[in-house]
């Protein structure tokens, strides 16, 4: 039992040690990598990233996958920077944006759970109808003027005691969703239709209601992602999002949950974006070309994916 549990909290923190062991080796190669300025302008990048990837996290462990997340980025952003360039007031612009982020969400839970379509291609539908909606919403053009309200320039921009709000809202999120996932019957149940679908349903579980609302929470979580990069940047752009849904897969397997379902948490994932981070931050410093950079994050991905079918063998 002793060597059992020793086993699976070494799995656990074996993203942790990674990431440690990718730190160390670049803070050798440059010094400068380890600097107060760099280490937050790493996390506030990581940010966007990772709260998609919190959302896909539970996602991935009710058996699913979704592929959406970046048109769903795109379309949400579109939509709030609209609004805001309409004048509308900013806080009523977040709250329609997430909402929207809910409900498209939730819209890919319906057909997964009521239509009986695989996840994959579910999503894969939605991804390319999201990303005609935001080019036909925009014709194809950036939103931009979005005006100089405080209360939406602080998402992107803003700080708090010194530490950049994207990133305050990343530990905030984090906290809540680890205590759904983990204190919750809600989390419970995410893991029981993940582990073995069947068997949830005969516990009397609604499975179908479960992966609606995983769906409807990662969409809003990518509202909130595309709410952030849209006041950072001061505009909206159609294309934004484009292979965030990559980034986000990535982070979750790299955080050891496994793909199958059923196992894995949310530290993993928050773990698994710092590492994507730090490798583009880390490669950029060392001067590792742009193009051999996506060689090396593929490797890293293939021996994470490698691990995990290892594990589940």
């Amino acid at each position: 039992m002793l060597k059992t549990s020793s086993k699976e909290m070494l799995g656990k923190l074996g993203p942790l040690l990674g990431l440690f062991l990718i730190v160390i080796v670049i803070t050798i190669l440059n010094p400068s990598f380890m600097t107060t300025d760099n280490v937050l302008n790493i996390l506030r990048q990581v940010s966007i990233s990772a709260l998609i990837a919190f959302g896909m996290t539970f996602v991935i462990l009710t058996g699913g996958i979704d592929l959406s997340v970046g048109s769903t980025l795109a379309l949400t952003g579109a939509v709030a920077a609209t609004m805001l360039a309409s004048g509308i007031d900013p806080v009523l612009t977040i709250l329609a944006a997430l909402l929207l982020g809910a409900v498209l969400g939730a819209v890919n839970g319906i057909i997964i759970a009521k239509g009986k379509v695989a996840p994959f291609i579910a999503t894969l539908a939605t991804m390319t109808i999201y990303r005609g909606l935001t080019l036909v919403y925009t014709d194809g053009r950036p939103v931009s003027e979005l005006g100089n309200e405080i209360t939406f320039q602080m998402l992107g921009k803003g700080y708090f005691f010194g530490i950049p709000v994207p990133v305050c809202t990343m530990i905030l999120a984090f906290i809540v969703l680890y205590v759904i996932m983990h204190k919750t019957t809600f989390g419970r149940r995410v893991y029981a239709v993940g582990g073995n679908e069947a068997a949830s349903k005969l516990s009397g579980i609604n499975v179908d209601r479960v992966k609606i609302a995983v769906y409807s929470l990662t969409g809003m979580l990518a509202a909130l992602s595309a709410l952030i990069l849209t006041s950072r940047l001061n505009s909206a752009q159609p294309t934004a999002g484009t292979s965030y849904e990559l980034d986000a897969i990535a982070a979750v397997v790299l955080g050891g949950t496994s793909l199958t379902g059923g196992k894995g948490w949310i530290f993993g994932t928050l773990v698994g974006a710092l590492i994507i981070g730090v490798l583009n931050n880390g490669l950029n410093l060392i001067g590792v070309s742009s193009f051999f950079q996506q060689v090396v994050k593929g490797i890293v991905i293939l021996i994470a994916v490698l691990i995990d079918r290892k594990k589940t063998a």
